[in-house]
Formats: C-alpha cells, sequence, structure tokens
C-alpha cells in the first residue's frame, strides 16, 4: 500500500469532545502494518530480520515512578493511598498541563485507537489512545485487547489517553517534579503522559485506574501476575517481582497462557486485562524461552536493543542503551495463548521469590493468614550485580507485589485476596527460585528442573496427601515428600552444613518481615498480622 493510500485513510471522525482541534492528518485504528510504514517513514524505527519493529524510548529506558501524579479531587481524596507511590497534584494543574498538551498536539498527526482493557465483558473499559507517534500506536494494538469491527462501529469512549513525548511540562509553573510526567485523572477519566517516550507508562497508567475501579466499585480483585490453565480447566496464578520465574514458570507448553501480567478475579472466573505481551529481552535466548523468541516477529516490536555488526539480527546481550531492553506483541504470537484470555476460578495461586538468602523453603503451602501476610509483603531478594550500588544481598518488598501501580491502601486487596481464598478454597503456594544450601555466594541457585517439578506436583493435587511440618520461623508448612524431588531439598535448613547459622539468618530475615509490615500494621487485620513470622 502507497503512502498516499495510507494517507487517504485519515478517518472523518472528531475528536472535539475532548477539545481537540488539528489541522493535521488523524489516523483511527490504521492495523500493523500500516502502522509500521508511517513509523518508518516518520524516522520512529527500523525493521529487524524476523520482520519486527526496533523502536527506541530515548532518555527514558523505564518508568519514572516519582513522577507519576493522580489529580486529588472530590472523588480520591479519601479514597486513594497518597504517599511516595500515589502522588498528589491539584485540578487546577492538570487542567493547566491539559489545556497546553491540547494546543501543542493541534498541529501534529495524531494516531487514534479505539481498544479496551479487560477480556470479561461484565468489567472491560473501552479506552481511547491519542499518539503522536505510529509505533506508539502499534504497542497499543498489541498491548490491549482489540475489538471486532462491529464493536468499533458502536465504540463509546470510556477512559482517555494522550500521548505526547516531545511535549515537556515547566515544572516551575505545572506542579510537576520535572519535564515529564504521567498524571491519572480518575474522576474526567484522562491519563497525560509527556516528555517520555517509553510506552510502558500508557500500560501501566490503565492498569492503575483498573486497580482504582474493579476493587472499589465492583469487589474484583485486580492482580499483578501471569495465568496459565490446564486441559482440565483448572487455573493457576503465578505472582512474582522480577528475576522470580514468573514468566518462566507460568509458560508451560501442557498449558493454555491466559495472560503474562495483569489479571482480574471475579466472582466467576479470572481474566486478563490485556490483548498482549510485555517481555523483558535481555539475554533472550531460543532454548531459555523459546515463546517469546518465537513470537517476536512482523506485528512485534523491540525497545532499545541494537543489532550484531553489519546485521539486521537483533544482539539481545547487548545492554548498551539499557538492561530494560523489551518486546510488545500480541498474545496470539504464543501459540497456546487460549482466546478469549479467560478461565475458571483458580485452583492454584504460587508466590514467587528469589530468596538470596537461602532462608525460604523451596515450596510451602500458606494458610489464609499467612498468604495475605506474604501477598502484602510481596518478598524477594537482590543479589550483587542486578542494581547499582547492591554488593550483597538486599531484601526487596513490593505490596501485592505490584505496589508502584497500587491506588488503594494494600490491605483492601489483601482482604479481598483472602475472601476468595477462603470462598473458594484455593492452595496458595509460597515458591523459592533463589538459594539453597546457605546464602548466595555459599548455596547455590535452586534446580529450575526441581521447581518444576514441585509446581506440577502442586498442579497435579500430588500434594494433598503428603505429611506436612511448619517451618520454624514463618509457620508455613513444608511437604515432607514431592514427586521427582529429593527428600533434603525440602527441608532448606538441612541443605546448610551450619543449622545454627541457619536459625540465624531465618531470624534476621524474619525480622526484615516485620520491620517491613510495620506501615501496614495500622490498617491490617487480625487475621493478617497472625501471618507474621514468630520467634
Amino acid at each position: 500500500m502507497s503512502t498516499q493510500e495510507l494517507e487517504s485513510q485519515a478517518m472523518p471522525k472528531s475528536l472535539s469532545d475532548l477539545g481537540i482541534e488539528t489541522s493535521k492528518k488523524v489516523f483511527w485504528n490504521l492495523q500493523p502494518a500500516e502502522l509500521v510504514e508511517h513509523a518508518i517513514k516518520n524516522q520512529e524505527g527500523v525493521l529487524t530480520d524476523t520482520g519486527a519493529l526496533m523502536a527506541d524510548t530515548g532518555a527514558f529506558t523505564g518508568r519514572s515512578p516519582k513522577d507519576r501524579f493522580i489529580v486529588k479531587d472530590e472523588l480520591t481524596r479519601d479514597s486513594i493511598w497518597w504517599g511516595d507511590i500515589n502522588i498528589p497534584i491539584e485540578e487546577q494543574k492538570f487542567d493547566q498541563i491539559y489545556s497546553k498538551m491540547l494546543d501543542f498536539i493541534k498541529d501534529k498527526d495524531l494516531y487514534v485507537r479505539d481498544a479496551y482493557a479487560g477480556a470479561d465483558q461484565k468489567y472491560r473499559l473501552n479506552i481511547r489512545v491519542i499518539n503522536t507517534l505510529a509505533w506508539h500506536n502499534m504497542f497499543c494494538y498489541n498491548m490491549f485487547l482489540r475489538p471486532s469491527k462491529d464493536e468499533l462501529e458502536n465504540f463509546s469512549n470510556e477512559f482517555t489517553i494522550i500521548c505526547a513525548p516531545d511535549f515537556k511540562s515547566d515544572p516551575s509553573e505545572d506542579g510537576t517534579r520535572q519535564e515529564n510526567f504521567a498524571i491519572i485523572n480518575l474522576s474526567k477519566k484522562i491519563l497525560l503522559i509527556g516528555g517520555t517516550a517509553y510506552a510502558g507508562e500508557m500500560k501501566k497508567g490503565i492498569f492503575s485506574v483498573l486497580n482504582f475501579i474493579l476493587p472499589h466499585k465492583h469487589s474484583v480483585l485486580s492482580m499483578h501476575c501471569s495465568a496459565n490453565v490446564g486441559k482440565n480447566g483448572d487455573s493457576a496464578i503465578f505472582f512474582g517481582l522480577s528475576g522470580t520465574g514468573k514468566t518462566t514458570l507460568s509458560a508451560d507448553p501442557n498449558r493454555g497462557l491466559i495472560g503474562d501480567d495483569e489479571h482480574g478475579w471475579n466472582e466467576e472466573s479470572i481474566f486478563n486485562f490485556e490483548g498482549g505481551c510485555y517481555a523483558k529481552v535481555i539475554d533472550l535466548t531460543r532454548e531459555k524461552e523459546p515463546e517469546i523468541w518465537d513470537a517476536i516477529r512482523f506485528g512485534a516490536i523491540v525497545e532499545n536493543t541494537r543489532f550484531l555488526p553489519n546485521t539486521r539480527t537483533v544482539d539481545y546481550t547487548n545492554k548498551e542503551v539499557t538492561e530494560n531492553t523489551r518486546t510488545s506483541y500480541p498474545i496470539e504470537h504464543i501459540f497456546n495463548a487460549i482466546t478469549p484470555s479467560k478461565a475458571g476460578i483458580p485452583k492454584n495461586i504460587f508466590f514467587l521469590t528469589a530468596d538470596a538468602f537461602g532462608v525460604i523453603p523451596p515450596i510451602s503451602k500458606l494458610n489464609k493468614s499467612q498468604a495475605m501476610y506474604h501477598f502484602i509483603s510481596g518478598y524477594t531478594a537482590k543479589v550483587a550485580g542486578t542494581e547499582v550500588g547492591v554488593v550483597e544481598p538486599k531484601t526487596t518488598f513490593s505490596a501485592c507485589f505490584g505496589a508502584a501501580f497500587l491506588p488503594l491502601h494494600p490491605t483492601k486487596y489483601a482482604a479481598l485476596f483472602g475472601e476468595k481464598m477462603e470462598k473458594h478454597q484455593v492452595n496458595v503456594w509460597l515458591i523459592n527460585t533463589g538459594w539453597t544450601g546457605g546464602p548466595y555466594g555459599v548455596g547455590k541457585r535452586m534446580k529450575l528442573a526441581y521447581t518444576r517439578a514441585m509446581i506440577t506436583a502442586a498442579l497435579n493435587g500430588e500434594l494433598d496427601h503428603v505429611s506436612y511440618r511448619q517451618h520454624s520461623v514463618f509457620g508455613v508448612s513444608i511437604p515432607e515428600s514431592c514427586p521427582n524431588v529429593p527428600v533434603d531439598v525440602l527441608s532448606p535448613r538441612a541443605t546448610w552444613s551450619d543449622r545454627e547459622a541457619y536459625d540465624k539468618k531465618a531470624r534476621e530475615l524474619g525480622t526484615e518481615f516485620i520491620k517491613n509490615f510495620e506501615k501496614y500494621s495500622d490498617y491490617a487485620t487480625e487475621d493478617i498480622l497472625a501471618g507474621a513470622p514468630k520467634f
């Protein structure tokens, strides 16, 4: 298709309801092939040898949490968990920035996409995205759910994203910290993004919106997790911070992929919020992640990557721009993805942690109180080399395994989690994909084969009839046997040569949990607090 033909597809729709008037072209709901042509013509990116579009995000290669704001007004004043995560901004400042942005984009070509978030029709959120970059609009095609032709004919917008990376705010008069910003106005149902070309701000902005709407209005638990489903319809959820194995362990050729990052849990099912996947690709190989490797083809985007010399082949080891190199692709690029992306109530939930202290058992079962406590804690550990300044193992806690996206207090989500767990008799497992036989530098990383065997045994119900014993500090239930796993691997204390040193380290880690939980204790119920470590 020629450029002239593409330009003729600027559809005669109006953005006047948003106060947007433009002297340039407005392109509505272009398909990926069209958006790729626009992106290349606009010098926004180049094609790789697999057909994927390579684009750079500029100065920002990740989200900027300190520059994310929520408008403080009558709707949000008493409901948002204000603080370092949810930073308030005045209504007047939002209106001021909004007016400036509308003036800025009026002489820009615009790419508009109608999409929705939420595979369950009862809870979906219709979204209109307005981009100044073609590749950003393609990112939204990948990451949000795609309406059918008939649905587009009668599309009614409920929430608007305006993303203009070249627009910069004036901190001295606009109330922002820097020139870049992401501002959510829950009353006016608008998300403004400027000063940054990191596409993930759009995806995570809508996730934050759903994290407000669904629990607050519908008692639907919104979750930062991956999910899959077995051939018998038994679904499972995997929570875990970066480096814990969430993507790897939920990608199972014997189970259908529901989604890799954001889901809701209502009274009948779990459902994906998204229409695609946004995966890290640093050091990606076909051997380690075959599903992701094969998904990076035409229609996919790779961000901030570089080529092998004199080729168009991506060098996934290259960290020249950032370690946070990523790919975005429609979920249909995964061979075993299911559509629509929903399944029944989960039977098993896995909390994944990479414990670098060698304390947490490789698998343990949690009761309701422990599950809520560990859900709020969201624990893992960083090891030397993973972050500037980290020279020894460091505890990391992120409430509900996604604190950066929680508008409400974490105990709200934990209480809802506990109610659903108890009502549906769901098994919750704590899985340590980290170290055994001692801490980082002494012990060794848990074998992936053992972790897979433990998860498979839990999914198959093989751990329902074995004996358990309680951990001395965390109180969780440790199975005394598991198919295809040596018995001595199941007891972390038994893998240490110095048992007293293990006991000491376990108490130290328990103390870190308690210290971290102090900021939530005033809002936590006795039921939640009963899940704390005891020693």
